[in-house]
């Protein structure tokens, strides 16, 4: 017996949480024996029972050993229809959010946000992928009110992919930059790609926040209802930026008048987050948060796990920023670390990955970016820097190791150093040493 998406959801009901991960396993649970290039994740469904998962959902007759086995055609294809028509279920409003830069940072601050009225849920950190997504939205239950999904993308097609699968009557993209190239086809193809977010809630009769900062949201947003933020007088809320030293403080209002708007302090660092924090705060006016609440949750959202973390270590104050980059975040970090008021100020910049052909020329204006911009020392990690010619650094690394090994007998002290690469570097594995 093949199992309907309708039969998997009956037994959902009264099991209704799902793992996929045997190292994982959650008692009771539905196991998803979700396979991949180099394995076939049938050969797990019978661990997963032996480890306290009540049923194993698998795609393979045989591995189907008794009645805690659900046969289904395909596990992965079942639990994104699962989601699907768990998701249809639901009265929960959903807001989707993806772009090239700062969806996770976005994610929590609306998140943080909106918990100051509705009973909310976000993605976990970011798992925003075909599987991430769909296995977030079975995380919802009833007493969800609002949910705030992250999509991701590394090639065309997938926002669209997951926006049929979670079908958000909401939508948010942070900004359009030169991220996944490679499978993306260039620029217009990222593009394309994160605005298959904008076609769907065009057809659906969704609602999108524009940030009116970036012409291409306007011109891709058109037909579509909005939400606007920005500094133009006709925006819905409007902020004005007022410094990042090294936090970033600014001042909203969505009224007309600006007197007696108060100066928001937050905890994140950068100008480039500015328009994140700002977004937050458009999501929270539309859906009646309280303005004090709204300025509470972005003051006290404070950043983890390698992303525009500021640490002091009782040697050096460390910009971690290690957790992804691409061209354009790592020029925006750059130019915010430039005009930052520091002395001794030290780089360290790790490989960008997934460019295809524009890889050596991106690597070229990054190294050359940061080398004529003024710093103390500047650290490359990565051959495609002196691939591409970069002169006029520091150091050359060819990998993380040797720059472990180098700064192991070269320390830095008193330095304000910025570490900021894409996460195949695992620049994180610097810290101790500062």
């Amino acid at each position: 017996m093949i199992y309907s998406i309708e039969q998997l959801y009956s037994v959902f009901q009264k099991h209704p949480s799902v793992c996929t991960d045997t190292r994982k396993l959650i008692e009771g649970s539905i196991f998803f024996a979700l396979s991949g290039p180099s394995f076939n994740g049938n050969t797990f469904a019978s661990q997963a029972i032996e480890g306290g998962c009540s049923y194993a959902v698998i795609d393979d007759p045989a591995y189907q050993n008794g009645e805690q086995y659900l046969l289904v055609e395909n596990t992965l294809d079942s639990l994104q229809k699962l989601a699907t028509y768990h998701r249809r279920q639901l009265k929960t409003q959903i807001i989707g959010i993806t772009g090239s830069n700062g969806k996770t940072t976005t994610k929590e601050l609306v998140r943080n946000v909106l918990a100051m009225k509705y009973k909310t849920l976000a993605t976990f950190g970011n798992l925003n992928n075909h599987i991430g997504v769909p296995l977030t939205l079975l995380k919802i239950d009833s007493s969800i009110e609002m949910a705030v999904i992250e999509m991701g993308a590394s090639k065309q097609g997938d926002i669209k992919e997951l926006v049929d699968i979670a079908e958000p009557e909401f939508g948010l993209i942070t900004n359009i930059g030169l991220a996944h190239l490679e499978g993306m086809g260039g620029p217009e193809g990222v593009i394309k790609t994160k605005t298959e977010l904008y076609d769907y809630l065009r057809i659906h009769n969704g609602l999108v926040f524009v940030n009116s900062h970036h012409t291409v949201f306007e011109e891709k947003s058109m037909g579509i209802n909005q939400f606007r933020f920005g500094a133009k007088e006709t925006d819905d809320v409007k902020g004005k930026f007022e410094g990042s030293h090294p936090y970033v403080s600014f001042k909203w209002t969505s009224q007309k008048d600006w007197s007696n708007q108060p100066l928001i302090e937050t905890q994140l660092m950068g100008r480039y987050n500015y328009e994140n924090i700002l977004a937050a705060v458009a999501i929270g006016v539309y859906f009646d948060v309280n303005e004090q609440d709204i300025n509470d949750a972005i003051r006290s959202y404070s950043p983890d796990n390698n992303r525009s973390q500021l640490i002091e270590t009782g040697k050096n104050t460390l910009i971690m920023d290690a957790y992804n980059a691409n061209p354009t975040s790592l020029e925006a970090a750059l130019l915010n670390f430039a005009a930052m008021e520091k002395v001794n100020k030290v780089v360290i910049i790790g490989k960008m990955m997934e460019l295809g052909p524009t890889t050596l020329e991106q690597h070229a204006k990054i190294g050359n970016l940061a080398v004529t911009s003024g710093f103390d020392q500047v650290y490359l990690i990565g051959e495609n820097y002196q691939i591409s010619g970069v002169q006029g650094a520091t150091q050359l690394f060819n990998n993380t190791e040797e720059a472990i090994n180098w700064f192991s007998m070269h320390p830095l002290i008193d330095s304000t150093i910025l570490i900021k690469g894409s996460r195949a570097n695992q620049l994180e594995k610097l810290q101790p040493l500062f």
